[in-house]
């Protein structure tokens, strides 16, 4: 089944000038693109990890200017305070009293440049946003705005400075990604593309807040088949007892990968979850969450490769 009405052919153009939008900023990263609105339709926090010059910063922006949503972003750096995200209150001695003074998390999408070079107790303080939507500063709970995402991105573990994320920050990312660096012809596309300005500053929101609700809410109603659920289960369930890994994908990460499965099913325009969405989201949803049995900072293709070499285990359902 397929999306048939005017309202919902008028939306399905505009989530394909949304991927146009990221396309043309992002050069020869189709599979990136997806996967981060996969994300976007999905809910879910995203986690860039590469060296620095590929584009991780220019993604997230893209996305932002594209969307109808607030957007913040902080640089990370050793001394960021906790009250630097959140905020804090001031005294205002004309009146007596204590003010609020919100910080850049009461936002839609939040874009944290270099996570981890922000010290752990910073990036713990992030746990409770991304997780439940919202933040306790200075014991009173504020509710943060829907949608909520976090954009992080992150170098490669072990460069100068930097904090490795624990498993529990790591747990709350939908997915991570690895931009890598573009092929020769994409190369060349993005020589030319900024020869008088970049093509960032060109975009054009193509998607309303409420449109961007309407789109999460639906793909919560994607049917997921008991077999192809029980398929995720079973890919799951192989982290665990993998000889490879010390920890495997906990039931927080077979949410997640069930959600990012609905997602590419709705950008796809089907109504249903296939197994194929299953497979092209185990990798980026799993391999961040696990723990190698040989190396706790084991690279993030080593447990790529480890989950790719799980999902070719399990049995496909017919």
């Amino acid at each position: 089944m397929t999306l048939s009405t005017a309202a919902d052919t008028t939306l399905r153009a505009k989530i394909d000038d949304l991927r146009n939008n990221l396309c043309s900023v992002i050069r020869g990263k189709s599979e990136v693109v997806e996967l981060v609105l996969t994300a976007l339709f999905a809910g879910g926090s995203v986690l860039i990890e590469d060296v620095p010059g590929v584009g991780k910063t220019t993604l997230a922006k893209a996305l932002a200017a594209s969307v109808e949503l607030k957007f913040q972003r902080v640089q990370c750096t050793p001394d960021l305070l906790p009250a630097d995200i959140f905020g804090f209150s001031v005294y205002n001695p004309q009146e007596g009293v204590f003010r609020f003074r919100s910080g850049p998390i009461f936002t839609n999408i939040l874009l944290l440049d270099e996570i981890n070079r922000a010290s752990p107790r910073t990036q713990s303080a992030l746990l409770e946003a991304m997780a439940e939507g919202q933040v306790t500063i200075e014991g009173e709970l504020r509710k943060l705005e829907a949608p909520f995402l976090v954009i992080a991105t992150q170098n490669p573990v072990g460069h100068h400075g930097t904090f490795p994320l624990p498993e529990s920050q790591l747990d709350r990312f939908l997915l991570q990604l690895t931009m890598e660096y573009p092929d020769p012809k994409s190369e060349m596309e993005i020589l030319y593309s900024q020869t008088s300005a970049h093509p960032l500053h060109a975009l054009k929101t193509v998607l309303t807040h409420d449109e961007l609700i309407d789109c999460q809410e639906r793909v919560k109603s994607i049917h997921v088949a008991e077999n192809v659920a029980a398929y995720l289960v079973a890919i799951v369930g192989r982290t665990r007892t993998d000889s490879r890994l010390k920890l495997g994908c906990s039931p927080r990460g077979s949410l997640q990968l069930f959600r990012a499965a609905q997602a590419i099913a709705f950008l796809h325009n089907r109504d249903f979850v296939l197994p194929d969405d299953v497979q092209k989201a185990a990798t980026p949803v799993l391999a961040h969450r696990l723990s190698s049995a040989r190396s706790a900072h084991a690279s993030t293709a080593a447990k790529r490769e480890i989950v790719a070499d799980i999902v070719s285990q399990v049995n496909v359902p017919v």
